[in-house]
């Protein structure tokens, strides 16, 4: 990891959690650590309404902090309820934290290749739906990010267990001059709880 990521992560290894968070987080933790006691893949989706914002952090940040703890066989994938587009923010969020990101097609749905390491395979990140194709369609975590989905939403078909962790929106600073600043807030909190997982995760 380069050197502006490897600060950000210490300063996520600083951050507290709440004891009320960490009760939330229990249920991801206790999927992950089930799937790794049986040497079985983990397949985490991340799940909000657009796929635009909070998932896509989610899913990112999941998936560097299994790599930095060598959490094993973990794949993190994001989706919606409905299509968007990955907001443009967040991928300059991701940049300034120090991820390389390479747009790889554009159009009203861009697709970008991120990466936390320059050896590591790319995460993919774009919008689709839940159940798109690219995703698992079976035996994976379905992770609910936002309240909306997670209200209107109440079958997610493959899905093993269904995992409420929700935050809130970062889209209501667009257009402010707090946007900078909540975006980047949200990313700390989201890389806090998915780091705070993986220290739990006991390794065989």
């Amino acid at each position: 990891m380069n050197s502006i990521l490897s600060q950000q992560i210490g300063l996520i290894l600083k951050n507290e959690i709440s004891s009320e968070r960490k009760t939330i987080l229990q249920p991801l933790v206790s999927f992950i650590q089930d799937k790794v006691s049986n040497g079985a893949t983990v397949n985490l989706n991340f799940i909000c309404t657009h796929n635009s914002r909070r998932s896509h952090l989610c899913q990112v940040w999941a998936q560097t902090a299994a790599a930095y703890y060598g959490v094993p066989a973990v794949y993190c994938y994001s989706g919606g309820t409905e299509t968007t587009a990955l907001f443009p923010k967040v991928a300059e969020t991701l940049r300034m934290t120090g991820f390389e990101i390479r747009s790889i097609f554009d159009g009203n749905n861009p697709v970008y290749a991120i990466k936390y390491n320059p050896n590591a395979v790319p995460i993919i990140g774009f919008s689709k739906k839940y159940d798109d194709p690219f995703n698992p369609s079976s035996d994976f975590a379905a992770i609910m990010t936002c309240t909306h989905a997670e209200d209107n939403c109440p079958f997610v078909r493959g899905a093993s267990t269904r995992i409420p962790i929700t935050y809130d929106d970062p889209k209501a600073f667009d257009q402010t001059p707090l946007q900078d600043q909540m975006y980047a807030a949200r990313s700390l909190q989201v890389a806090t709880g998915m780091f705070y997982v993986c220290t739990k995760i006991l390794k065989f």
